[in-house]
C-alpha cells in the first residue's frame, strides 16, 4: 500500500504549473497531520496519507488551493475533536463550507438501509447546489478509497463498489470528469463481477501488442493525411474501458467482435471549422458504418460534452472510432466541471458554469414533493443515470431523457401543463400508444385537449420512467383530488390491513392510524391517507413496519389471554382460503407467503406453517426446516395441509434460483445470459464467481411460472457447452 507524503503532494503542485497557495495548504497540513496522529487507516499506514492522496488526485484535476486546503482537512471534524469554526476562522468560509459539506456526505451508503440514509442524500443535493467542489472532494475521497480497497472484508468491498457504481460513478459521468468516472466503474466492476473482469482483462492482454501496433498504423495513416492541409494536429489512441465493455458484452448480449469503438483514435484541433472538415477526410480515407455517426457538437450531452463521433472500418476490416474535438472541448471532456478551474477556456464566465450545474437544482427540486423517502434514493439513482436519449420537438429543440423514457416524460419535461393536458402523440408523424419508449433521434409530438375536466391517468405513475413526470402528476392529484385521494387511500390501506390480517376496533383504528401518520410527519389522518391516494406513500414500503407496530401494540396483549391462542393451536377442519395461488385448509382467509429458505413453485409438494402475525408460510414438505420443525411440540400444531390451486397459480411468476457450474470457458457467461433471454425468463439478479477448483459458478435469479418451466430451463442450460451442472438452489 503506498504511504504518501506531503513532499510528493509539494512536487505535484510544482509540477502543475498553477499559482497555489502553498502557504496556506501547509498550515492546513500541519493541522491535519497533528489532529490525525496515533490514528491509522485499515491497511495500516498513517492516516494522513489518505487526505494527502486525495490532494493529490484534486491537483490533477487542476482545482484550486481552497479545495486543497479542504481534501488536507476533509476528516478533521468528522474524526477528531477540532471543531468547524475554528477551521473557519484559520482558513475562511469558503474553506470551511467545504469541509462541512464533505463531513455530511460521509456516511451516505446506498446499499442497505435506505430510509434511514435519504436525507444525507438531500444533504448532498444542497452541497453540490451551494458549491459544486464539495462533490469534487468528495469524488476524489472516493478514488483513494477504492484504489487501496483490497484490505477491506470482502462483503465491504461488495457494499462500497455496489454504491459506487450506482451513485459515484454516475455523478462523476453528470460532471464530465470522464477519468474519475471509468477509474471508478473499472474498480468497482472488479468486485462485484471478477470473473467477467478478469474475462475481458484476458481479452484484451492476449491482444495487447497486437491493439498497439494497430493503433500506431491507424494514427499514422491519418497524420499523413492530414499532413498537407494540418501540421498542428494532436492525434492519440485509446482502447475502451473494462467496465465499458463489460456493458455490451454481458447487459446487452454482444459478442467482443461485434463492439465497434473498442479501438479509437481521437483527434485534436483547433477549430469546429476544422472538426467537420477533418470529419469528411476521415469518410474518405475509411469506410464508415451506417448509422454510427454522431454529432455532439451541435448536440452537446447534459454534461456539456462535445465531439464527433464516427465508426470506420480500416482496410483490414477492424472497426475503430474516430472521436474529433477542438482543445476546448477536449478540456471540457477530460476534466468536466473541473475544467472551470483548470482551464477558464473550458467554461466561459459564471453564466456557462450556472447552465452546467441546471441538473442539481433539477434534481433538487423532483425530491420536494416526495413523502416516500426511499422513492427519493430510488429516484436519485434514476436521474443519475448515464445512459440517455436525444429526442427532438417539431420545431426541433433537442429534449434529453433517460433511456426507456416514454412519450408521457416527453411531454411533462416540455411543461407540466403540456403534459397535464396530453391526450396522445405521434412519433415521426404516427400515432402511438402513451405507454411508447423514445429513442434518439424521434421527433414527437404531444396533442393535447382543452377540454376543463381532464386530468392526467393515475395509471401514468406505472409508465413514466423520470421522477420529474412522476412528481407533476402526483401533484396534480394531491392538488386537484383531495377527497378522492382520501377514499382511495383508504380503501387501499383498509385492503393491506385485510392481507395481513390487521384488525382494529373503532377505537384501536384511530389511535394505531394517527401514530403511523406521525411516523410519516402527517399531522392529520386524512392527510396520510390522501399521500397514499396520489402515490406519495407506497405501503408497500411502510406495511412491514405497520405490522411490527400493531404486535407490539395490539397482538402482544391478546396472546397474554389463552382463549386468544384458539386460532393457531387448534385446525378448524371447516373453510379454506385461496390465495397467491396456494389452497390453505383450515383457515377462512389469511395472507400466504413463500418460504426464501426453499422457494416452492407450483407442482413442489407443500405444507404451510402459521406465523404469529404474517400469515402463513408456505414450505416445501422436503425443506430441512419443515422435517427440524415438525419434531418440535412446540409448532408442530401450527402445520397446516396446504396444495397448489393450479388456475390460480398459473396467473402468479415465482421468484427461483438456480446454480451453474462451469469449466471457466470465455464467453460462458455471455452463453447463459443469451439463452435465457431466447426462453423470455426475466432474470432478477445474476452472479458469478472463481472456484478454486478452476472452475466458476453462476448464480441466476428469475421468475417462472411451475417447476415444469423450470425443469425446462434447466434442461436446456445443461446442453450450453462448458456446462458441467445446473442445479435448484436450496438456502
Amino acid at each position: 500500500m503506498k504511504y504518501y507524503t506531503i513532499d510528493e503532494l509539494m512536487d505535484a503542485i510544482d509540477k502543475s504549473g498553477k499559482a497555489y497557495e502553498k502557504e496556506k495548504i501547509m498550515v492546513a497540513y500541519e493541522l491535519a497531520n497533528k489532529a490525525h496522529v496515533g490514528q491509522c487507516r485499515v491497511s495500516g499506514e498513517p492516516y494522513i496519507s489518505h487526505p494527502i492522496a486525495v490532494s493529490i488526485i484534486l491537483v490533477d484535476l487542476g482545482m484550486d488551493s481552497e479545495c486543497i486546503q479542504a481534501a488536507l482537512l476533509h476528516d478533521v471534524v468528522e474524526d477528531t475533536d477540532t471543531a468547524l469554526e475554528s477551521i473557519e476562522k484559520q482558513f475562511g468560509q469558503d474553506v470551511a463550507l467545504l469541509v462541512n459539506g464533505v463531513t455530511k456526505l460521509g456516511k451516505i451508503s446506498f446499499s442497505s438501509r435506505e430510509e434511514q440514509q435519504a436525507e444525507n442524500v438531500r444533504k448532498m443535493l444542497l452541497a453540490m447546489a451551494q458549491d459544486v467542489r464539495v462533490i469534487i472532494i468528495k469524488l476524489a475521497d472516493r478514488l483513494h478509497n477504492m484504489r487501496t480497497i483490497e484490505v477491506m472484508p470482502e462483503q465491504k468491498r461488495r457494499d462500497k463498489a455496489l454504491e459506487t457504481m450506482e451513485v459515484y460513478a454516475p455523478l462523476a459521468h453528470r460532471l464530465g470528469i470522464r477519468a474519475v468516472k471509468e477509474e471508478l466503474e473499472d474498480i468497482s466492476l472488479r468486485y462485484l463481477d471478477p470473473v467477467a473482469y478478469n474475462e475481458i482483462e484476458r481479452m484484451l492482454e492476449l491482444k495487447k501488442a497486437d491493439r498497439l501496433r494497430f493503433l500506431e498504423k491507424i494514427k499514422q495513416k491519418i497524420r499523413e493525411r492530414l499532413a498537407d492541409e494540418y501540421s498542428d494536429i494532436y492525434i492519440e489512441g485509446r482502447v475502451k474501458s473494462v467496465y465499458g465493455i463489460y456493458r455490451k458484452v454481458y447487459v446487452q448480449g454482444r459478442a467482443f467482435e461485434e463492439i465497434f469503438d473498442i479501438y479509437a483514435v481521437r483527434i485534436i484541433v483547433d477549430s469546429v471549422f476544422e472538426c467537420y472538415n477533418i470529419l469528411g477526410i476521415i469518410h474518405d480515407l475509411f469506410r464508415p458504418i451506417p448509422n454510427r455517426f454522431k454529432d455532439y457538437i451541435s448536440t452537446p450531452k447534459p454534461n456539456m460534452y462535445q465531439s464527433l463521433h464516427t465508426t470506420v472500418i480500416d482496410k483490414e476490416a477492424i472497426p475503430f472510432e474516430v472521436q474529433i474535438r477542438t482543445w476546448d472541448m477536449h478540456h471540457t471532456a477530460e476534466y468536466g466541471i473541473a475544467a472551470h478551474w483548470k482551464y477558464k477556456a473550458g467554461i466561459s464566465g459564471r453564466d456557462k458554469l450556472e447552465e452546467r450545474l441546471a441538473w442539481i437544482r433539477q434534481l433538487i427540486e423532483n425530491q420536494k414533493e416526495t413523502d416516500d423517502v426511499e422513492d427519493i434514493v430510488r429516484s436519485i439513482k434514476s436521474d443519475l443515470s448515464p445512459e440517455e436519449v436525444y429526442v427532438f420537438t417539431p420545431k426541433g429543440d433537442v429534449i434529453n431523457l433517460p433511456v426507456g423514457a416514454t412519450v408521457i416524460d416527453f411531454a411533462y419535461a416540455i411543461h407540466t401543463e403540456v403534459g397535464n393536458r396530453m391526450v396522445g402523440a405521434k412519433i415521426d408523424g404516427r400515432i402511438v400508444s402513451l405507454d411508447t419508449q423514445v429513442r434518439t433521434g424521434m421527433i414527437v409530438e404531444i396533442i393535447t385537449t382543452n377540454a376543463k375536466d381532464h386530468s392526467p391517468s393515475r395509471d401514468w405513475l406505472k409508465i413514466v420512467r423520470t421522477t420529474e413526470a412522476r412528481n407533476k402528476i402526483r401533484n396534480w392529484y394531491k392538488k386537484e383530488r383531495r377527497e378522492e385521494n382520501i377514499a382511495q387511500g383508504r380503501a387501499e390501506l383498509e385492503k393491506e390491513f385485510r392481507r395481513n390480517m390487521i384488525t382494529l376496533t373503532e377505537t384501536q383504528g384511530v389511535e394505531f392510524l394517527l401514530a403511523i401518520a406521525k411516523r410519516q410527519h402527517f399531522e392529520v389522518v386524512d392527510d396520510f391517507l390522501a399521500a397514499i391516494g396520489y402515490g406519495g406513500v407506497l405501503l408497500s414500503k411502510i406495511m412491514p413496519r405497520v405490522k411490527e407496530d400493531y404486535n407490539k401494540m395490539y397482538r402482544a396483549a391478546e396472546e397474554q389471554n389463552p382463549a386468544d391462542k384458539v386460532l393457531i393451536a387448534q385446525k378448524p377442519k371447516k373453510g379454506k382460503s385461496v390465495s397467491g395461488g396456494v389452497i390453505v385448509e383450515g383457515l377462512d382467509s389469511c395472507l400466504v407467503k413463500f418460504a426464501r429458505c426453499c422457494n416452492p413453485l407450483p407442482g413442489d409438494d407443500i405444507i404451510g406453517f402459521v406465523t404469529r402475525g404474517y400469515g402463513v408460510s408456505i414450505h416445501k414438505k422436503d425443506c430441512l426446516n419443515v422435517v427440524n420443525s415438525l419434531n418440535d411440540p412446540n409448532n408442530a400444531e401450527r402445520w397446516v395441509h396446504a396444495e397448489w390451486a393450479m388456475e390460480a397459480a398459473k396467473k402468479e411468476h415465482f421468484k427461483s434460483t438456480i446454480e451453474i457450474v462451469t469449466d471457466g470457458r470465455f464467453g460462458i457467461l455471455a452463453d447463459v445470459s443469451v439463452a435465457l433471454s431466447s426462453m423470455r425468463i426475466a432474470i432478477s439478479t445474476l452472479n458469478a464467481r472463481e472456484l478454486k477448483v478452476g472452475k466458476n459458478e453462476i448464480s441466476v435469479t428469475f421468475h417462472v411460472t411451475d417447476i415444469e418451466q423450470l425443469n425446462f430451463i434447466i434442461n436446456n442450460l445443461k446442453k450450453i457447452d462448458g456446462v458441467e451442472s445446473v442445479t435448484r438452489s436450496i438456502q
